[in-house]
């Protein structure tokens, strides 16, 4: 973790700045790792991966046909022409096709040596023999042929290192024909919920008590195969507790993410037990829901301490937690996409502050509505909504018909 400081810590930091920082300072953790393709997918590529060849290797039919000699079709309606040879995929013609002669041909297979266009079989007609063809005149070379080099030159970056091997670049991989990638090993992630009066599922609930969704939350948002999570429970409000599990945790792990205990009560222990260790780069953003949020090191691991609140917990961590894990990954540091789309509701706030609005699509998904009540500790109007309404700081009125940034958790949550 190489997160250096970047604030004053009582800043009231923009998420825009935060992310900055993020860009400028986190380094990938160190290790990498040979995988096969299928093992690879979901891991970070340490290394780029060039072209030994050209993709495709050899031109190649783009359909069912025959392959001519574009000139041999020249000035005529129509041309009538004996047929040479007949060539499927993976059967390559060894001979050049003669002068005024096709070929019957299959999609996929090497356009032999001699002729230059491929006519669909559609507007062809065969002989009940099939040794002659008619085939429509005027056809231009290149027709329906797949050129040598088209897709990916030979000696070219087909996969650049930071890239997040799915299945499409898996793919790609696998038509250049590596079998196996160089990877980053996955980032180990700690992850701890806070407070004496949070239990574990299952548990007899006390007075006061609450169940714990955060870190189950947090545990399903982290199931990637490019890290390696590790559930160290619920710490109560203890400072020598708290302060002991975080060194311990900062040996074993190359982040720390904790939920609840970075805010201003006098039971919230956290912040202070991070800066006894290691220190804090930031520890409020000007978000809603969300401001006590930090971000900061403790010894060599980084450290993200998210809101109590579950819906705060969940917009901190797409914020700033996505962000800082594709770092440490190796990946590029990004915002989660937002798509424009048109309001259908009315909305006041205060400006200052971005603001996230529980959102659902309406209208067959060309509007915005929103999806229920919006404190940041409901998790029932989280469950029902799609995604989230991104206002930013200037905004100080939603409108229907008002354009705005939406959000959709169905590129964010696993």
């Amino acid at each position: 973790m190489t997160l250096e400081t970047c604030c004053a810590p009582d800043d009231l930091m923009t998420p825009a700045a935060a992310l900055d920082a993020l860009r400028q300072r986190v380094a990938p953790v160190a290790g990498t790792e040979p995988r096969p393709l299928m093992a690879a997918r979901g891991t970070v590529l340490a290394e780029s991966i060039t072209a030994p060849h050209a993709l495709p290797a050899w031109d190649n039919s783009a359909m069912d046909g025959w392959a001519v000699r574009a000139a041999d079709t020249a000035g005529a309606e129509s041309v009538t022409l004996p047929v040479a040879d007949r060539v499927a995929a993976g059967h390559p013609r060894a001979e050049p096709v003669p002068p005024g002669h096709a070929v019957r041909i299959f999609t996929g297979a090497p356009v032999p040596d001699g002729v230059d266009a491929v006519v669909m079989q559609e507007h062809c007609t065969a002989d009940d023999d099939g040794g002659r063809v008619t085939v429509p005149g005027g056809v231009a070379a290149g027709t329906n042929v797949r050129h040598a080099g088209e897709d990916v030159a030979a000696g070219a970056t087909v996969l650049a290192q930071g890239t997040r091997l799915d299945a499409r670049a898996l793919a790609l991989a696998a038509a250049v024909g590596c079998d196996r990638l160089l990877v980053r090993r996955p980032v180990q992630v700690a992850v701890f919920s806070t407070g004496d009066e949070v239990r574990e599922p299952g548990e007899p609930l006390p007075d006061g008590g609450l169940y714990d969704a955060n870190r189950y939350m947090l545990m399903g948002l982290l199931d990637r195969p490019d890290l390696a999570v590790a559930d160290l429970g619920i710490l109560p409000d203890a400072p020598k507790a708290l302060e002991g599990a975080l060194h311990d945790a900062a040996l074993s792990y190359d982040v720390v993410i904790t939920s609840g205990g970075v805010s201003l009560g006098e039971e919230d222990h956290v912040r202070a037990a991070v800066e006894g260790l290691g220190g804090l780069h930031f520890w409020r953003l000007a978000v809603k829901p969300g401001k006590p949020v930090a971000l900061g090191h403790v010894g060599g691991a980084a450290f993200l301490g998210l809101p109590g609140n579950p819906v705060a917990a969940l917009v901190t961590f797409l914020l700033m937690g996505r962000p800082l894990l594709a770092g440490l990954a190796g990946a590029a540091v990004t915002e989660p996409p937002r798509y424009t789309l048109p309001a259908a509701f009315t909305f006041d706030k205060k400006a200052g502050r971005r603001e996230f609005l529980r959102a659902r699509l309406a209208d067959g998904g060309r509007t915005v509505e929103r999806a229920g009540p919006e404190g940041s500790a409901l998790l029932g109007s989280l469950v029902t909504c799609d995604g989230l309404v991104d206002l930013a700081p200037e905004t100080t009125a939603v409108a229907p018909g008002d354009p705005v940034p939406f959000l959709p958790f169905a590129e964010v949550l696993p």
